[in-house]
């Protein structure tokens, strides 16, 4: 509840469960944190490094041709891997962000997997 008698939005709850998370989790230079970012249409994978306090790497799914979204979740995935091998990252730490691990944000993580990214 938020004020008395007024339920908290889901988003609000959302951001809770992020911060709750987010006490536990954090990226280092070797080890960047991949954050997911779901909207309706859309989603967005980013690599952080939160010693420095950068975004390292950002991959959306406005970028991608069509598909279902949970298609264009995976080659999202797929593509942030791609890239941060390229970079010389191996291994991250997964940021749900508050989300559910299932759907689209299991998609994007089971793409940066196939795509050789160990979490």
């Amino acid at each position: 509840m938020g004020r008395i008698g007024i339920p908290k939005s889901r988003d609000a709850k959302r951001v809770r469960r992020h911060l709750r998370v987010r006490k536990k989790v954090t990226g280092t230079p070797e080890r960047p944190r991949l954050v997911v970012y779901r909207s309706a249409k859309h989603i967005t994978a980013q690599l952080v490094d939160d010693v420095a306090q950068r975004t390292l790497m950002t991959v959306t799914s406005q970028a991608v041709a069509e598909g279902k979204k949970t298609e264009k979740s995976a080659v999202v995935g797929r593509t942030l891997a791609a890239r941060a091998k390229d970079a010389g990252i191996l291994r991250v730490v997964f940021d749900r962000a508050g989300y559910k691990y299932h759907g689209r944000v299991k998609a994007v993580a089971d793409g940066a997997r196939e795509g050789g990214l160990e979490f």
